[in-house]
């Protein structure tokens, strides 16, 4: 079975609705994974918008989640999470959804890494960028799921 990564609220290519995003109540997705390698460790989660005007802009990080684990669930905390969060590109840490320029539709890339350790070793405010950097150096295998989110021009 390949390693996967599905929502029950929009299709890999599909579009996310606007309640995940800056327009609704911001909150993020249910995601459920399968298929990960044997020897997996922990998991990391990072969702990006590459189409993002001035770059690749990072809107979630979330690690250190242990191998047994499968999902999370829709709107996971911010704070009080028991998993480790990275600082998005908002400034922020935890989940900040799809936000792009009105009228434009862009891409959100959720990607979900098997990592060969339990622990990835980054500073308690790291950025997404840079806990993704850190988790790839320790990439089993990759699973991704892309949505396609636009605020239409009024």
């Amino acid at each position: 079975m390949p390693f996967q990564l599905t929502s029950s609220v929009f299709a890999d290519g599909g579009k996310i609705p606007a309640l995940y995003s800056c327009q609704g109540e911001d909150v993020s997705p249910s995601l459920v994974w399968s298929g990960a390698p044997a020897s997996v460790k922990s998991f990391a989660l990072f969702c990006d918008d590459p189409d993002a005007p001035r770059g690749t802009f990072h809107h979630w990080g979330i690690f250190d989640m242990p191998a047994a684990l499968d999902h999370l669930g829709e709107g996971h905390p911010d704070e009080g999470s028991p998993y480790r969060q990275a600082i998005n590109d908002f400034g922020n840490p935890g989940y900040g959804g799809p936000c792009p320029p009105r009228g434009q539709t862009h891409h959100y890339r959720f990607k979900l890494l098997a990592l060969d350790v339990e622990k990835l070793d980054v500073p308690a405010n790291a950025r997404c960028a840079d806990a993704e950097i850190a988790a790839r150096k320790h990439l089993l295998a990759e699973a991704t799921l892309t949505g396609l989110f636009a605020i239409n021009a009024p």
